[in-house]
């Protein structure tokens, strides 16, 4: 085995954990903090953490442009083109990421991780619907069963007794958020093209953006309460949330970055396990045959779309 694919594997093993961690650490945030103050905390945390990626990132570009008779590049160099794209992008991560807490509050762990799993989905119908790209016949089948999947493990075999009208409104929320979230990525894909934009910068600049504009919008509307960020508990909880968060996107961009787009989507399309594990161990949540066989579909449905999308012939 190649270097560069054990170090994409390792990556990608270790983005797998961080990623089944974040609905964990969402749903242990104490009471006082509500979903609006722990996206903007959360937005914040990651902000700080991708600075540092962003101007190692711009240094080694600019070193490699020398070296090839091009021109130093500056921080965020194509914002002007993009002000109000960007902006957008801004506000829809920004809404997001309120969601992200309500959703998984009234999901649950195991549902929520297994519905944001639809986000392929969204991504091939965003992409065809605003970029033009192709479907093929084979990925909608594959996404209807995804959704048959998801339908399983939420509904327990389809059981009217134990659908519950809390989980119910908790998914559709989730979806809601995969839906908008791949419209963002969907925006940011010309700009990437474009090479206006790396991914890191874009990750950096829309968390700054939507933790601005969620924190004043936060004393706008709550009364403030200098406890809530002073706290030591409240603290942890927001370095823990930003911590694990930015930690899973940077493990993503790594895994990209070695291995090809199916490879690394078929690691991290088994985060619902590792969620799953995760909440049975410190959540006390129940993962249920139906659970295992929606997901096992799920992740299943996601390798052959990845790879319909690699090999559309």
């Amino acid at each position: 085995m190649e270097v560069k694919t054990k170090k994409g594997l390792i990556f990608g093993i270790i983005g797998v954990i961080f990623v089944g961690l974040q609905p964990i650490v969402a749903k242990t945030r104490p009471p006082v903090i509500n979903a609006y103050l722990s996206a903007a905390m959360t937005c914040l945390v990651e902000t700080v953490i991708f600075l540092p990626l962003m101007l190692l990132e711009l240094r080694k570009i600019n070193q490699n442009n020398l070296k090839i008779g091009l021109e130093k590049i500056k921080v965020l160099e194509g914002w002007k083109n993009n002000f109000w794209l960007i902006i957008s992008i801004g506000i829809i991560f920004a809404f997001n990421q309120i969601l992200f807490f309500v959703g998984y509050d009234l999901a649950g762990a195991i549902n929520g991780s297994l519905t944001q799993k639809t986000t392929i989905f969204f991504s091939l119908f965003l992409g065809y619907l605003i970029l033009g790209e192709r479907i093929t016949k084979l990925q909608i089948l594959f996404s209807i069963l995804l959704f048959f999947g998801l339908s399983i493990g939420i509904t327990q075999f389809f059981s009217i007794v134990e659908i519950n009208l809390t989980v119910l409104i908790g998914v559709g929320i989730l979806l809601l958020i995969s839906f908008l979230w791949m419209v963002g990525h969907t925006l940011t894909k010309p700009m990437f093209i474009r090479k206006e934009f790396t991914p890191i910068q874009m990750v950096f600049l829309r968390n700054l953006l939507s933790g601005l504009i969620i924190i004043m919008t936060f004393f706008l509307i709550f009364p403030f309460d200098l406890n809530l960020f002073i706290e030591p508990t409240n603290y942890l909880f927001y370095l823990r949330m930003g911590a694990v968060y930015g930690a899973g996107l940077v493990c993503w961009y790594k895994t990209l970055s070695l291995l090809d787009v199916s490879k690394a989507s078929t690691i991290f399309g088994v985060t619902p396990i590792t969620s799953a594990l995760f909440a049975t161990l410190f959540l006390e949540e129940i993962f249920t045959l139906a659970h295992f066989i929606g997901t096992i579909i799920v992740i299943i449905s996601i390798v052959l779309i990845v790879n319909q999308k690699k090999n559309p012939e």
